[in-house]
C-alpha cells in the first residue's frame, strides 16, 4: 500500500500541467484551431511562426509577434506554454497592432525561466517584476490572465501569482509619453495604454536562441 501511494506521488509530479479542453457552453472559444494559423498574423519577417505536426505554434529565428487578429477588451486568456532552457517569450494582451517592432502599447507577461533577463515568466514586464520563475524550462506550463475593468489577475499552472491594478484612470484619453517612455508623434503606434483598452493577443519570438512553443489556446469574452 504505501509502494502504491509513492509510486502515484511520482507519477503526479511528472506530468505536466496542460490545458482541458474547455466548455464552448460556458463561453470559451478556442482562437487556435492546431492546424494553420487562421485568424493568426505576424509582424515580422525577421523571425517564423509555424505549426508543428504536434498541433503546436512554435517560434523560431530573429525577432516577430504573432498576433490574434480579433481586438478584445475584457477577457480570460487559458493557454499552454513551453519555453526552452535559455529561451525567451512573452504572451501580450491588450495589444495594438505594430508593424515590426516590440508591441509597448500592450502589456507583455514575460516567458522566461532560465534566460539572461533577470525578469522571469509571470511577471508583467516593466510592472510587476518576478525573479524566480515558477516553472522550469524545458518544461510546459499554463497561463491563465483575466482582464476585467481596470484589474488583470495572472495564475501559472492554476497558482494566483497576483493581481494588477492600473492606477490609470480607465477611459483617460490624453497621451503620456513619460509613462511608456515613447515619444507619441514619432510613433503613433506606440499608444498611452491602460488596463482597459482594447486590443489584440501576441505571441513573442524573441531572438535565434529562443524556440518557444504555444497550444490549447482559449478565450472567454467578459
Amino acid at each position: 500500500m504505501k509502494k502504491c501511494v509513492v509510486l502515484l506521488a511520482v507519477v503526479a509530479v511528472l506530468v505536466p500541467m496542460s490545458v482541458m479542453a474547455q466548455d464552448p457552453n460556458d463561453g470559451w472559444v478556442k482562437i487556435f484551431n492546431g492546424k494553420d494559423l487562421e485568424g493568426w498574423k505576424a509582424n515580422s519577417t525577421a523571425g517564423e511562426f509555424f505549426v508543428t505536426d504536434e498541433g503546436e505554434i512554435a517560434g523560431k529565428g530573429g525577432r516577430c509577434h504573432l498576433f490574434y487578429m480579433e481586438e478584445l477588451q475584457e477577457f480570460e486568456l487559458l493557454m499552454d506554454v513551453y519555453i526552452n532552457d535559455g529561451g525567451n517569450s512573452g504572451v501580450y494582451v491588450l495589444s495594438p497592432w505594430i508593424d515590426e517592432e516590440w508591441p509597448t502599447g500592450g502589456f507583455e507577461l514575460q516567458v522566461n525561466s532560465t534566460h539572461g533577463d533577470p525578469v522571469k515568466t509571470g511577471s508583467l514586464y516593466d510592472l510587476i517584476k518576478i525573479f524566480e520563475s515558477p516553472s522550469p524550462a524545458d518544461a510546459w506550463f499554463t497561463y491563465h490572465i483575466i482582464v476585467k475593468g481596470n484589474t488583470m489577475t495572472i495564475q501559472v499552472n492554476d497558482k494566483v501569482l497576483y493581481t494588477y491594478v492600473d492606477p490609470t484612470a480607465r477611459f483617460a484619453r490624453t497621451p503620456n509619453p513619460q509613462r511608456n517612455n515613447v515619444n507619441q508623434a514619432q510613433n503613433p503606434q506606440r499608444n498611452f495604454k491602460y488596463v482597459g483598452q482594447k486590443g489584440h493577443i501576441a505571441l513573442q519570438q524573441h531572438d535565434p536562441g529562443s524556440l518557444p512553443k504555444f497550444k490549447n489556446i482559449y478565450i472567454k469574452k467578459l
